[in-house]
């Protein structure tokens, strides 16, 4: 488990805690007390000061299995939008949650039903906003430069 703060918008922040509140009652897992444990330790962002290197909901990561060295894209999603086949995960699944609030170059490591991976972010992609957000503009890859 990785130990380093992790950034949250405020918005994703109060959906998160909203999805907890409702899961954690009528499904309880390790997943899902995982996530609450990875919220209790963010850092909330207002969205305007938000960095763009950060993994977001909805915003695309790509990230590198040290161990392997696959390299792997995923969207992370809030479960009802998850679709493996469309590259989309939930947050609740392990790497999900390991990946939430990470930063370009940072590296955690995580348990997953395959084992303990680290995962190091190479690459995040913000996710579209609509033309009336406040927070609307294009979207930003950031990569790591190492």
């Amino acid at each position: 488990m990785n130990h380093s703060p992790i950034y949250i918008s405020r918005e994703d922040y109060t959906k998160l805690h909203l999805l907890l509140a409702t899961a954690l009652h009528t499904h309880p897992n390790a997943a899902r007390a995982q996530l609450r444990a990875e919220l209790d330790r963010a850092v909330v962002i207002n969205p305007a000061a938000f960095p763009a290197d950060v993994v977001t909901m909805e915003a695309t990561v790509e990230f590198e299995d040290l161990g392997t060295g696959e390299v792997e894209e995923y969207t992370i999603t809030f479960p009802e939008r998850a679709d493996i086949e469309r590259k989309r995960i939930s947050i609740l699944a392990p790497i999900g949650t390991a990946l939430i609030g990470c930063r370009v170059g940072d590296v955690v490591e995580w348990s997953t039903p395959g084992g303990v991976r680290q995962l190091k972010v190479r690459r995040v992609k913000a996710p579209l906003v609509s033309a009336g957000s406040a927070a609307a503009g294009p979207a930003i890859f950031a990569s790591a430069t190492t």
